[in-house]
């Protein structure tokens, strides 16, 4: 059982049959057939099944992905490490990251990257938060960036980052600027959060339902929306509340575009947590992106801490009453 027929292997089940591996793997569709037939032979069990007309994975099938995933990329993690014997500032890295992480912060890590390190190939993905920790499993991604540790064994998280969660609203809502005691005051009006979609379970899509049922509210007005953009544009113009994490708000709240609502009893925070293989290889290019990352974030932290030293006591804070 080698590499390559490991990886022909998956390559069918992820395209979903043998015509659409055959053309991902630039192969012709009997050589395909072929690979997957001897591979079922050595093992003795059919890998697939073909249900309606569809090709699926039998019970060995599915016993036997998460092992292939993980042959296939110590694989992957060999060859690179060969390769960087000889190149150590070249060669493939790539970034998963969670959607509203690709932010300009982001960006501006790769592209100082990219000069530093011209002959390094850097890709980035968006996904969510377990579509990154699936990604770095499998191989597809060299480096995440994601919400919150995953639990894996199979992965190293490291938190470089935790801010906290703040209630937004238009600035002309009767409680902009202001303080209320309780999140349970704020059940009656309409929220925005992202969509929880079956199957693709995304943890910042929960904070607010998961806030309120702390409260014993568990009926309250939302509206779906899948870009954070979005919503915060459905917020500016009085749609609804959102839950934000402080980063993603800093450029409207300069522009005094949106306004916040302070809550005596919300204490919620979100973590962003950098996510590798563990014992997985890295390359050296690998390794200089990842401390470039935490460098940045860690100014970060501290220029935001350096800024509360220094800003007087804030003049909206007498505005900040109970209600």
């Amino acid at each position: 059982m080698d590499s390559d027929a490991l990886n022909t292997f998956l390559a069918v089940h992820r395209r979903g049959g043998i015509s659409h591996a055959a053309k991902f793997l630039h192969r012709s569709q009997p050589a395909i057939s072929r690979r997957i037939a001897l591979l079922e032979q050595e093992l003795g069990v059919p890998l697939f099944e073909r249900v309606a007309g569809r090709t699926r994975l039998s019970d060995a099938g599915r016993v036997l992905i998460p092992y292939a995933e993980r042959a296939v990329a110590a694989a992957q993690d060999a060859e690179q490490a060969i390769r960087a014997l000889t190149k150590q500032n070249a060669g493939p890295v790539s970034l998963a990251v969670t959607g509203t992480l690709a932010d300009g912060r982001l960006s501006s890590i790769m592209k100082r990257f990219a000069k530093e390190h011209p002959a390094v190939s850097l890709a980035l993905r968006t996904a969510t938060s377990a579509e990154v920790s699936d990604l770095i499993l499998r191989g597809e991604a060299t480096i995440g960036l994601r919400y919150n540790t995953d639990r894996s064994g199979d992965l190293a998280c490291e938190q470089v980052l935790s801010e906290a969660l703040q209630v937004v609203c238009a600035v002309d809502h009767p409680l902009a600027g202001k303080r209320v005691k309780r999140l349970a005051e704020l059940g009656g009006e309409r929220w925005i959060a992202f969509p929880e979609i079956r199957g693709r379970r995304e943890i910042a899509a929960a904070h607010v339902f998961a806030l309120f049922l702390t409260q014993g509210l568990g009926e309250v007005e939302w509206t779906a929306v899948d870009s954070l953009t979005a919503q915060k544009r459905l917020v500016e113009s009085g749609f609804g509340l959102a839950l934000l994490g402080q980063s993603h708000l800093a450029e409207e709240l300069r522009a005094g575009s949106i306004a916040t609502i302070a809550v005596g009893d919300l204490a919620a925070q979100q973590h962003i947590v950098l996510v590798t293989r563990r014992g997985g290889f890295l390359s050296a290019a690998a390794e200089r992106l990842l401390e470039s990352i935490r460098r940045n974030y860690a100014l970060d932290v501290s220029a935001r801490r350096d800024a509360r030293k220094r800003s007087p006591a804030r003049k909206g804070v007498a505005r900040r009453r109970s209600v």
